[in-house]
């Protein structure tokens, strides 16, 4: 049974009870009340009735029964269609935007995400509405990056694929030379292809949720200092200088050391690459409130307002024009993000500008 019938009959079903209950109460009590009221009557109408007062009281007893339940019999009638017409409008008024739901929810899960439903009631089931909007607007968004997400991975398997099967052709040809530079032209092909797989691989673990924390109770000095130590060679190389600030009284936080590692990693190592030679990258620890916040400052290019938004999306790219080798795979900054979300914390990207330097901070809560 449908829920608009269900709700007619329960409102139907008060309006019969209620009428039910009036009638008994009417048939059982009005005929005393009725003969009390004779009996106490004054004198004057005993002597006036004489042996005709019980035929008397017996008329209009009977006179009073028939008047009620004609009365009660045209007021129930009309009580009945009152509340029928009102119980239909009000049950019709509450199943509709529910039947307007599940009309929208099967276009939704024929994969029309656009749909969406207006209500404005005020009550619980506008919220309903508004709640499902929500959910059909972050499908919308989903099946976007789903979309968007093939077609990076595909753009990005291809261009290493396409170096390899050139290489391999002009082998063939004899337009290559079977030399070792050509072999390892080769190999680090197949190299950025293996790193790209690698990599798609443990964002889709860290966004399932499938890779296991170690939260321990650690320094900020004993997750950044090995960082440091590991990286100075590779800005030394490319003439940046590499500036670190990490009190010695900073209290501990809960992190697991490797993750958090990783994540500083990804964060000097992308202000490495935008950073020109002779700029300055920082690496500062303070305290701030419950949490310890990570933040590096890099003076290379800069972000516009755009970027920020999205700088964090997987394969997206400040430099449109870098390829894969020269700018990465566009993962790290989302592995990073997934990273630190995990383990409580938050992660933030800021500039003033293009050629004015950048500074991405995260935080992690204290033990």
């Amino acid at each position: 049974m449908k829920l608009l019938h269900k709700l007619f009959i329960s409102y139907l079903a008060v309006v019969i009870t209620g009428l039910v209950v009036l009638a008994l109460s009417t048939a059982f009590v009005a005929p005393v009340t009725f003969t009390q009221q004779m009996n106490h009557m004054g004198g004057n109408i005993n002597s006036m009735m004489g042996q005709h007062r019980q035929e008397l009281t017996d008329e209009i007893e009977s006179s009073f029964r028939n008047s009620l339940t004609n009365a009660l019999a045209i007021a129930g009638i009309a009580a009945t269609l009152a509340a029928g017409i009102v119980s239909w409008f009000v049950s019709y008024r509450i199943v509709r935007p529910i039947n307007a739901l599940v009309a929208l929810s099967q276009r939704i899960a024929n994969g029309h995400y656009e749909q969406r439903l207006h209500l404005a009631t005020g009550d619980e089931l506008s919220e309903l509405v508004d709640n499902f909007n929500r959910m059909a607007a972050s499908l919308a968004e989903t099946e976007v990056m789903r979309q968007r997400l093939l077609g990076d991975v595909t753009h990005e398997l291809k261009t290493p694929l396409t170096s390899i099967k050139g290489y391999m052709e002009g082998l063939q040809d004899g337009v290559l030379p079977a030399t070792p530079e050509t072999f390892q032209l080769i190999h680090h092909e197949a190299d950025r292809l293996q790193r790209l797989v690698q990599d798609l691989q443990e964002l889709s673990r860290v966004e399932a949720g499938q890779i296991p924390l170690e939260i321990v109770a650690c320094s900020a000095g004993q997750i950044a200092l090995p960082v440091l130590e590991r990286m100075r060679p590779q800005f030394r190389e490319k003439g940046i200088t590499l500036k670190s600030t990490i009190p010695d009284d900073l209290p501990p936080i809960r992190a697991d050391v490797d993750r958090t590692a990783q994540v500083l990693t990804n964060l000097l190592g992308n202000a490495l690459q935008y950073t020109s030679r002779g700029g300055t990258v920082t690496l500062t620890v303070l305290k701030r409130d419950n949490q310890l916040c990570f933040s590096i400052h890099d003076s290379g290019i800069g972000l516009e307002a755009s970027d920020l938004e999205r700088i964090f999306q997987r394969f997206y790219r400040v430099d449109k024009s870098r390829s894969r080798t020269s700018g990465g795979s566009g993962i790290g900054l989302t592995i990073a993000k997934q990273l630190v979300e995990a383990q409580g914390g938050t992660i933030l990207a800021e500039s003033a500008g293009l050629s004015k330097g950048s500074q991405f901070s995260f935080t992690l809560p204290l033990a």
